[in-house]
């Protein structure tokens, strides 16, 4: 069992319940921080405000309008401790809701008026009600105030969608409610649900039980699947029932969100296969994949299969009011199709050409079956390829090219590309970020993303129905890892998906940020923190003397940085940070982001000393080729916290820039080490690594990535107890600095040592 290290700490997300002023009392304009988000399509400010506390009455006429004053009033009561009384009467309503055909000529829009007299909310549709409350509430102040204003407002976009994985790691029930509340709150309107891949099935079909009895667990890789206690394997099972599944529908509904399940096909189909083999390509039986990456599993493309498929999806429409059906389409590599004698047939019996073709079939197939019962097939950019009915769906995950391929013909488009909407990818370079995918895409990218691009005309970017951010969970094994990624750049998501293209801009929307962190707080969002923490940068370091210069920064760039050297945490009273800190070793710094005397987040703490220059985490190396660099967590313990290395899966090599090497004797490392739990398949070819000398191979420090050897030492064939090894390169005498390479010689499969830390030792 591997033992948590140093880089096992989680975050600290704040989840306090006091919600602070959002608002100035009295304004001829909202200050900038208290303007809502997404911003509305227009805001004319008044002067004065309403004082709801003081009459904390609400009005609404008809049912639709009733259903919206309640959820408003259980709002404020949750984050403000304010409670609203249902009134008969409009006159002298504080707020009142009321539906108006002629209000907006959008649906989901709605007018906000707000003077002396109270609050009015018109709209055509109870959608449009609903999203004016959402802005009410977030105008309303702390103590119950309300700004004169009047606000007309509708979204760009209709499809206004977030995608979550609950396959490979399942969320609760109230999880998903928490995250529908959230999503309801940033106005967006489509929960897309991944319920089947791989690595589980998470979706009870009453007629084929063997999809959750054995499609629904896996034993996972390395110490994780065993149990410590018994040595018996331990099996990561789960789904939802479908009577969970209508309680999710039926809540998502009322507030307006239309909740799209997928079920893939026909790759990402092991776990199917493995309840009922014969859906297959290849003979004898499968366990549910227990590895991440590309499969290649497959379903067959007989009648009895697509019969299956058509009862699975019977059950699902019966589910599911939504008239898209999601059916994947993505990745199905055709590895199996090619090698299958019955395949080949059945393509020849089919007139089928090639493999493309034939998926091209599968979907055709499926759409068909969707059509005659009044659904809509939708499925990621590959079920373009080999032609595509009309009425199908786009979704764009490749990049923006499928989008604008699929526009072009004519088929409506969800824009979702991995580049900028994947919020599974790491959000900062932050040491402190989880364990999480490749590259990075910060805040700015996500708000900087055009869900129309300019290679459209004006009658294909019609074919653009929204935007799109997804949660893929390989890494997130709880809640928390899903909000961490959530959240804050779902804000960003909810502006681009509803606020008109000129209204958007991203200093504005750092300015009024601050305020959306105080709702997350009131409503228990642990946010994540990295990209409001500081960061601590050595400048300059003076052995010799002492010394360091260590520089503040934060990664969204808010300047209100405060500080503290003695210890304690800082307060907005604490020094402001204006230039590098120059402090004699040994040195802490704390440091925090102020915004209007308001920390964003946790304080930071670093502490230098002597040592500490001489050390680095593999968090503060870089790859020596960066192909596939992953923020990955060690295989136990089963449960609580665990160790995290960065490694780059293809070529596992770490660099250390300009290391000072006077005076060095050696170099001493310290590594961990995980199953190589990945299936790259066509890209298999692209691992590289170094031939062993020895036995187990070596740990080799090269000048560079690919310089000259300047030392080694053999691997153990196992790590000690606690799952590390320590191990001492001597170096011959150096002066000056080079770039020091880390890397392990043998092959990665079936486990692999990553780079834990690495220390320069003095002669």
């Amino acid at each position: 069992m591997k033992l948590p290290h140093r880089h096992a700490r989680r975050l600290q997300l704040a989840a306090a319940v006091i919600l602070l002023a959002i608002l100035a009392p009295v304004a001829a304009r909202p200050l900038p921080g208290s303007t809502p988000i997404p911003i509305p399509a227009t805001l004319q400010s008044g002067q004065g405000r309403y004082e709801l506390h003081v009459n904390p009455t609400v009005a609404a006429r008809s049912a639709p309008a009733a259903r919206v004053a309640r959820h408003f009033a259980d709002l404020v009561q949750r984050t403000h401790g304010l409670t609203l009384q249902t009134i008969d009467s409009e006159h002298g309503a504080g707020v009142t809701y009321t539906l108006d055909p002629t209000a907006t000529s959008d649906d989901e829009g709605y007018v906000l008026d707000i003077d002396d007299d109270g609050a009015r909310i018109l709209a055509r549709d109870e959608r449009g009600l609903f999203y004016g409350a959402v802005t009410l509430w977030q105008l309303l102040d702390a103590e119950g105030r309300l700004p004169a204003v009047r606000i007309e407002d509708a979204p760009r976009f209709g499809w206004r969608g977030l995608m979550l994985d609950s396959a490979r790691h399942m969320q609760s029930v109230e999880e998903i409610k928490h995250l529908l509340d959230a999503m309801a709150l940033h106005k967006l309107n489509v929960f897309h649900w991944h319920l089947t891949d791989d690595q589980g099935w998470r979706i009870e079909i009453k007629r084929y039980p063997r999809l959750t009895e054995v499609g629904g667990c896996r034993i996972p890789a390395g110490d994780a699947g065993t149990d410590p206690a018994t040595g018996q394997t331990r099996p990561y099972c789960g789904h939802y029932t479908q009577a969970q599944i209508r309680e999710i529908v039926a809540y998502a509904a009322e507030r307006h969100i239309t909740v799209v399940p997928e079920i893939d096909m026909p790759g990402h189909a092991q776990a199917a296969v493995a309840a009922y083999p014969e859906l297959g390509t290849v003979a004898g039986e499968t366990a549910v994949s227990n590895e991440w990456g590309v499969h290649t599993y497959l379903f067959n493309v007989e009648e009895d299969t697509f019969g299956f498929l058509e009862n699975v999806l019977t059950e699902v429409l019966a589910l599911f009011p939504s008239a898209y059906i999601h059916v994947g389409g993505d990745e199905a590599v055709k590895d199996q199709w090619q090698a299958s004698e019955q395949v080949q047939a059945r393509m020849r019996a089919l007139g089928v050409a090639d493999e493309t073709q034939l998926q091209a079939y599968f979907i055709s197939r499926m759409e068909r079956f969707l059509s005659a019962h009044g659904r809509r097939l939708i499925g990621w950019d590959e079920i373009l390829e080999g032609g595509l009915p009309a009425d199908a769906t786009v979704m764009s995950w490749r990049g923006i090219e499928g989008g604008i391929a699929a526009a072009r013909q004519g088929h409506d488009v969800v824009m979702s590309p991995s580049s900028d909407l994947y919020l599974d990818y790491l959000q900062t370079d932050s040491p402190n970020e989880l364990p999480g995918r490749p590259a990075t895409i910060p805040l700015r990218q996500v708000y900087a993303f055009e869900p129309v691009p300019e290679a459209l005309d004006a009658s294909q970017a019609r074919h653009v129905l929204g935007v799109q951010a997804n949660v893929w969970t390989e890494h997130m094994r709880d809640y928390a890892r899903v909000q961490h990624a959530v959240f804050p750049r779902i804000a960003a998501l909810a502006e681009t998906g509803w606020s008109p293209a000129d209204r958007r801009d991203y200093d504005d929307f750092l300015v009024r940020l601050p305020a959306q962190l105080r709702r997350y707080r009131a409503l228990g969002i642990a946010y994540a923190q990295t990209p409001f923490e500081v960061r601590m940068t050595v400048e300059t370091a003076d052995r010799g003397t002492g010394t360091i210069e260590v520089a503040l920064s934060n990664p969204l760039g808010y300047d209100g940085i405060g500080y503290t050297t003695d210890g304690e945490d800082p307060t907005a009273e604490s020094p402001a940070y204006e230039a590098p800190l120059v402090r004699p070793l040994p040195a802490e710094v704390r440091a925090r982001v102020f915004v209007d005397g308001e920390a964003l987040a946790d304080a930071s703490v670093q502490r230098f000393d002597a040592a500490s220059l001489l050390r680095r985490s593999d968090e503060a190396l870089k790859m020596c080729t960066g192909a596939l660099m992953l923020r990955l967590e060690d295989d136990g313990p089963a449960d609580g916290d665990r160790a995290r290395f960065n490694v780059d899966i293809f070529n596992p090599c770490w660099q250390w820039d300009g290391a000072d090497l006077d005076g060095i004797a050696a170099v001493q490392v310290r590594a961990g080490r995980i199953p190589y739990y990945f299936q790259l398949h066509h890209d298999e070819s692209n691992r590289k690594f170094r031939t062993p000398k020895s036995a187990h191979g070596e740990l080799e420090i090269h000048a560079g990535c690919d310089g000259e050897l300047l030392a080694s030492a053999p691997l153990p064939e196992h790590p000690d107890a606690d799952g590390f090894i320590v191990l001492d390169a001597a170096l011959p005498e150096q002066a000056g600095t080079r770039d020091l390479c880390i890397t392990f010689t043998g092959d990665t499969r079936p486990t692999m040592w990553v780079l834990d830390e690495v220390r320069l030792i003095p002669r």
